[in-house]
This record gives structure tokens, sequence and C-alpha cells, in this order.
């Protein structure tokens, strides 16, 4: 056999080279069961070379040769019939074991043969031959992903156990045009680049493999040559569904296990009219809002029973969470991902993520995710210079670098990159039962001169300053969502007066669900800023936000980036001593619960964290023992429920019809006064934004009768002086601020009255 082995060396040569040094794009080619025909056969003998009598006794001079690569094999057999084996011969210089077989014995090899081989340090291995089965991903599938329009892609791309003929294994593929050969390393094969190299399909990019023997919970990347350097490296899965915990990198196959018990919440949120529907959001960084006894991170699953408890005690409709795919950096907040298909494992795994949304879902608490589609970091173990090149970032800094944040910008423009993010959406609504998308930083993508001086940036094809394809990419994506998901929201944080942004494309706009009003929130909080001396002079930061609150429908957000990097914390904003800044606060969170738009507050801001948001430490839950802090933590749970429970405050959010001025032009007094309407009710709101009782005020009511105070924010219980009109409010036949009737009120300091019907 020697002599055969020499001869199958020079024979396959170049490709044996290949192999040796991790350059063979075609691994199928030359590895497997193929035939050697008399051509080759008549070649070799005229080399005066002894052949095998495996050769000479086939029909016509034909064999079969079974070829394998095995790196760290010492010695190597083939398993036929009855596990009967066949030594393999090491083809001199290389790592290729050989065997001939006869017509017959190849008659009797499984079509997927066994292999059994020893190590240099003795132990010993069996798996099924990895190179004797065809491709398993279909044409349509790489057609409709060359197109950008695969959007279960996920389904493909990636890890995924499956069974093939019978045999129970592991399929990988993935992307990576530019590479000269790619494979698929881990714990399996002693992470050796060498032992299990990928086919590439046609003009693709797509490289795959079948593995089988492997299975969930196996470590895994891809090993990459770069056709343009020749150097090798390891990369993470992009598809990845689950990764491992921080420092850590590797990619694990994933196979959920979970099953789903949230299908009354599927069944309403079909048929869920958002629009005119309470939605009030707490945002929540998981690895912040609460620890464990020794600073630890808690699991998916103990944050859902506390947070459910606590949510629905406070009244909250959503949860929104700070971004989970899986990052490396804890300071990054999970904006800076590196594992887009893979909930964070710094909190358990998928599995467990997957019960923490079923379990809101069970006690009826939507649940919302940061989702970061216009950059990614430069790690490089990452998306970064994928297969060597740029491949998912722009090539020119111009256009693929963030130069605020150090990270990548992604290219829109190319249809691969489009299908990876558009079926990362889907994914998360779809596999993970997401409610809704907040997308991150909108505004970076929609202007290609976004935080750039003049020179810093590239034109679109028209000379100006939009990023066309960013567009393109924002529809399709607002599209497929509300297409595919319905009752799906999505939310663009956008900060700039981008025209449609929450208009169907069909009509010109983006597409979005709704948009975050960053015009509120910033003269809202500039205007409680100021000590009320000055308030009189800048009353029109309060009104103006009338003058567009309809233009697109908004979510008021009162969120994280108000609370970090030196901003201090929403009380700590507040004017006065420590009495007026909680009145304040209180005076805030009832402004924004009573204002037209959905509404959003960051975790701790609800009962007045005195220290700005720290992610490495628990909130400061204490505070909720001390009466000042108590107080705000009560206000606000009666403002959500209020607010949850009253259509007035949220059926006609984005209608103009559904908020009336009683009267905006008090500003010497800072009082401001409107109605907010439903089919069913008004509710009417008074706003004393001074630290000064106002006694004996008149203001305008839309109808004769007796009111209510549902809502009195100086309450003692919320810790404030207790002024106020003993609960009720009676009307006298004198019309006033074009209302039919009004009422003498004493509006107490820093505070507002919600004055509903008896």
């Amino acid at each position: 056999m020697q002599n055969t082995s020499s001869l199958i060396h020079t024979l396959f040569a170049e490709d044996i080279k290949r192999l040796q040094t991790g350059s063979h794009h075609d691994p199928f080619g030359i590895l497997g069961c193929h035939r050697l025909d008399a051509v080759a056969v008549a070649g070799l003998s005229q080399n005066g070379e002894s052949l095998s009598p495996a050769i000479s006794d086939s029909e016509n001079g034909q064999a079969w040769c079974v070829r394998v690569w095995l790196p760290s094999a010492e010695t190597a057999s083939l398993l036929i019939q009855d596990d009967v084996p066949i030594e393999l011969h090491r083809v001199e210089g290389s790592d290729l074991f050989v065997t001939l077989l006869t017509e017959a014995q190849k008659q009797l090899l499984p079509q997927h043969y066994a292999l059994r081989w020893i190590e240099a340090d003795g132990s010993q291995h069996q798996t099924v031959s990895p190179y004797t089965f065809l491709p398993q991903l279909g044409e349509l599938d790489l057609h409709l992903f060359a197109e950008g329009r695969h959007w279960h892609l996920y389904e493909v791309l990636g890890a995924h156990p499956v069974t093939v003929d019978g045999i129970a294994g592991v399929r990988f593929a993935v992307w990576a045009p530019s590479a000269e050969r790619v494979s698929v390393v881990g714990d399996f094969n002693g992470w050796h680049g060498l032992r299990h190299p990928m086919r590439v399909l046609g003009g693709s990019g797509v490289w795959e493999l079948f593995v089988p023997g492997l299975r969930s919970g196996d470590i895994y990347k891809f090993e990459i040559r770069s056709r343009q350097t020749g150097l090798s490296f390891t990369k993470t899965d992009p598809y990845a569904q689950s990764m491992e915990y921080r420092p850590a990198t590797g990619c694990i196959v994933y196979d959920s296990k979970h099953q789903w018990n949230d299908q009354a919440w599927q069944e309403y949120l079909s048929e869920f009219d958002w629009q005119k529907s309470p939605i009030n959001i707490y945002e929540v960084h998981l690895g912040s809002w609460q620890k464990t006894d020794d600073g630890g991170f808690l699991n998916y699953r103990d944050i859902a029973h506390r947070l459910v408890e606590y949510v629905q005690w406070m009244g909250y409709t959503h949860i929104e969470l700070l971004p989970v795919s899986e990052h490396p950096l804890d300071q990054s907040w999970g904006y800076q991902a590196s594992g887009y298909f893979a909930p964070t494992s710094r909190f358990g795994s998928p599995d467990d993520f997957r019960y923490f949304v079923d379990y809101c879902h069970q006690h009826n608490i939507g649940v919302f995710l940061d989702w970061v589609p216009a950059h990614f970091p430069k790690d490089e173990f990452a998306l970064g210079r994928y297969d060597g090149t740029a491949l998912y970032e722009h090539e020119d800094p111009r256009r693929g670098e963030h130069q605020d944040w150090g990270t990548y910008i992604f290219n829109f423009g190319r249809n691969e990159v489009r299908n990876f993010l558009i079926s990362n959406a889907l994914y998360w609504l779809k596999e993970l039962h997401i409610d809704g998308l907040r997308v991150d930083a909108v505004a970076s993508m929609l202007y290609l001169d976004y935080s750039r001086e003049a020179g810093e940036w590239l034109p679109n094809k028209h000379g100006g300053r939009e990023n066309l394809e960013a567009i393109e990419f924002l529809r399709a994506l607002n599209e497929e969502v509300h297409s595919q998901c319905p009752g799906a929201v999505v939310m663009a944080e956008e900060s700039t007066s981008w025209p449609m942004v929450s208009r169907p494309t069909w009509m010109g706009g983006l597409g979005f669900s709704m948009k975050w009003n960053m015009g509120w929130m910033n003269d809202t909080l500039d205007y409680f800023e100021k000590e009320p001396i000055y308030r009189p002079y800048h009353h029109n930061q309060l009104t103006f936000s009338q003058m567009y609150a309809y233009s697109e429908n908004f979510v008021l957000p009162l969120s994280h980036d108000e609370v970090v990097h030196l901003k201090g914390s929403l009380i700590g904003k507040m004017p006065g001593d420590d009495w007026q800044k909680a009145a304040n606060l209180r005076l805030l969170l009832a402004y924004q619960s009573l204002h037209p738009g959905k509404k959003l507050l960051f975790m701790g801001c609800e009962f007045a964290q005195w220290d700005e948001w720290n992610d490495a430490q628990s909130l400061d839950w204490h505070l909720c023992d001390v009466p000042l802090n108590r107080g705000v933590q009560l206000l606000a749970k009666e403002l959500n429920h209020l607010y949850k429970n009253h259509p007035a405050l949220y059926a006609r959010d984005f209608d103009s019809e559904g908020f009336e001025w009683i009267d905006c032009h008090d500003y010497q007094q800072s009082i401001l006064s409107f109605i907010r309407h439903s089919d069913q009710e008004k509710l009417v709101c008074v706003f004393n934004f001074t630290p000064v009782p106002r006694e004996n005020y008149r203001i305008g009511l839309p109808v004769a009768g007796s009111y209510q105070e549902l809502i009195n924010s100086d309450a003692e219980i919320y810790g404030g002086s207790n002024v106020g009109n003993a609960g009720m409010v009676f009307t006298q036949d004198i019309p006033w601020m074009n209302q039919p009737c009004s009422a003498e009120v004493t509006l107490p300091p820093l505070s507002v009255l919600v004055l509903g019907m008896r």
C-alpha cells in the first residue's frame, strides 16, 4: 500500500498541499469516497509503480479511493459493514489517510461511513465522516439571501442541530465571500482549523458543513483564511443563537426546548390596536435593576418573577429592555453587540430568556427590546472585517465608521447585510416573542454627515446628505415587521425634524409605529431645571409641544440617557430644597402622564433615586423606605393606574381632538390647564409650576356638576403639604375660558390636580 499512497500523493499533490496549508475551498472535491478512473490508473501504471491488488482486481482497472483528512491522528481505519475495519494509510508527508476499495467492497460501504482513529495522546475516537453528505442548503435559500429577501435566514445560516439521512449532527453555514477557506473549530476538534474545512456553495459566498455527532451545547467558532493576506483568524458566528459568558467569546450550538404558554397574549397581540391602547413603558437595564446579595447578576427567571410583580403593582403596561443581544463590554449597556441573535449569557440561557418573556406575557406585561442596527463594535472576534474585508461595514471610513462611538456602520446598500438585520429583527419578534423594537440612533443612520465635519463624509448619488440606502433599509424593515408580526410596535429614537418618521411607507414615510419625542423631553427638562421665579419667561417650553404633537405618533421618553454621563438623576435636576425637588419631580411625572403621547420612564426615576444611574450596581431600593422617595413612588403608581384605567388619557393620543386647552396663557403665575377627551369621559388637568399655593383660582370646566380630585400630587401620602379642595370641586354657572361653567379651586404648590366627573 505504500506505493499506492505515494501514487495518491503524486496524483493529488496540489490538493494535499492546499489542505495542508489550509487554503482549499472545496474539500469535498478530494475528501470522501471517489472513483479512480481507468485513465488515472493507466497513468499511474506508466510510471512503473506497483499497483495494489485492489486496483488490479477491479473491473476495467477501476477502483474506489476513500480519502480522509485527520491532522491529529496517529492511526485510522474505515468501518464498513458490521463495523469491519479497513486500515487507512497516511499519504507520505501529509495528514491525508487513504485506502482503495474494489467494486465489491464499495458495495458494502455505507453511504455515510464511520471512521475510527487514535490520536497522539492515545485517545480513541469514532464518527461518521462529514464528507459523505450532499450540500444541505437549497438553491432557493441562496437565491433569496443574495436578493436580501430571506426573512427566516436564521433558520439557514448559523449552527443548527439536524438529522440528515437518519444521522444526528449539526449543520453549520456562514457567509464569507472573500474567504479562501472556512473551517468549523471547537472543543470537538481541538480548535484545529484544518480538521473540518467547509465547502463553498457556488458564487453565493456561503460556506457549509454538516458535522455528525455534534449536539446542542457544543462550543464552536469559524476559522477563516483571508484570500487577500493568506492569514487565518477565528470569528464568532453572526447567526449564533447562544454564546459563552463573557469574557469568553465562543458560540454555543443551541436547540431550544422551551414550551410557550403565552397563547392568550399572542391572540390579544394579533388584534392589538396600539394607537388607541395604553402604552406605559418601564425602561430596564437587567444588569442593574436588582442584583444578587453578593452583587452578581440575577437569572432571567428570577428577574421575571421580581420584575413582573413590581411592574404589575406599579401599573406599567410594558417593559423595555436595554439591549440584551450578546456584548463583550458591560459598560456598553448592550449598545455594542457582538452576537445579534444570542440573548446575553450574563443572565442565563436563551431558554431562560424565553421564560422571562413568557412569564411577562402570562401576566399581561408586554416586552419591548432596544435594538441596535446603526453600528457594531470593532472587536476582532466579531463582525468587523469578517472575512478579511469590509463585509458587513463600508470600506471607506467616511461611510463605514462612527467617530463618536469608535464603531463600524453597517453597509445598508448590501443585500446580504440588510437581510441579516431584518431577519434578526424578525427573529426576536417571532422566535423570542418580543412585542416590539425601539430602534436606536436612527438619526445617525439617516444622515451621511451625522456628527461629521465638512470633508469627513461622502454625499449620496444626488449630492445630498441623506443616506438613501439606510432609508430603504428602514422602510423595508418596518414593512416586513408590520406585515409578518401583527400588533408589533417599532419605535424610532430619532432626534431631528426628519418628516413622516411614523407614517406608512406608502405615504412616503419611514414606516415606524412611533417616534421618541426628543423635543418634548428636552424642552420639558430644561423648563423644570429652572428656578420657579424664572419659569414665567419660559412658559412656551411647556406649550410649544402642542404645535407638533400630532405630526407624528409620539412616545414621551424620560430615558436612561437623561440620567447618565454626569447629567445627574431626575430628582437631582430639580431646583429647590429636598421637599421642592420631590414636589417638582412629582409634577414632572404627572405632566408626562397627562400629556398626549405614549410614556416611557427609566428605572429608579419612579422612586426618586438621588444618584446618577450606575450600571455596575443595583438601584438604591432602600430609598423606597424613605418617606420622601416613597411618596414619589406612590404618586408614580397612582398616575400609572390612572393612565391605564382612563381612556381619555390614551385613546386619542395621536389625535388633536383628544386634547383641549383650557388656559395656556397664564404664564405670569406659571399655571397650565387642559382637558383630555375620549368618547367616554373628560379629564381636567390643572398644573401649578410654582411653590406658591393659588387660592380661589377660577378654572373653566366643560360640564356642570361635581368633580372629584382623582389626583392631587400634593397629597400627604405623596409627601406633599396636603393643600387642596377636600377631594371635591363644584361648578358654578359662570362661563369661563371658553367653557360653559367654572369653579374656584385651590391649587397646591408645585402640583397637579386631575379632576373627573363624579
